[in-house]
């Protein structure tokens, strides 16, 4: 009954459709990674990367610093991707599974269905981001 409901929308609005279902993949997705993270770790480490670059630009004619300066922005940026990993791990299929209906219900309706999906999910991936204040 729902999902009838959704498909006479979806066939009378296609891109407004497209966009919900954008902003609801992206809902699930923030919340699971919120949920899955520490986000006071993902803070500090995202603190001390933009103290890292200010140092960076500080010592621009010392070569050994600056590689100092790398390799530590590097071993975060190694961090902050492990975190990341743990909540890709749980959306991954479903997310492939919904990905493929969603391709193959708006492939018929929408032709460039995609770009309505990546640009929604973009905006909303930010403003989800700052209600939930995560890093």
């Amino acid at each position: 009954m729902v999902i009838e409901l959704f498909v006479n929308f979806a066939n009378a609005n296609p891109i407004l459709s497209i966009i919900l279902v954008s902003i609801f993949i992206t809902l699930i997705s923030t919340l699971v990674t919120k949920w899955m993270t520490n986000q006071e770790h993902l803070k500090g480490l995202k603190d001390r990367q933009k103290e890292l670059q200010n140092e960076l630009k500080k010592c621009e004619g010392d070569e050994c610093k600056m590689k100092e300066v790398q390799m530590e922005m590097l071993q975060i940026t190694g961090t902050m991707m492990k975190s990341s990993f743990k909540p890709l791990l749980v959306t991954f299929i479903p997310f492939l599974i919904l990905f493929y209906w969603v391709r193959g219900f708006y492939g018929e309706l929408l032709g460039g269905w995609f770009w309505y999906y990546l640009i929604a999910s973009f905006a909303s991936s930010m403003i989800f981001r700052k209600v939930f204040k995560m890093a």
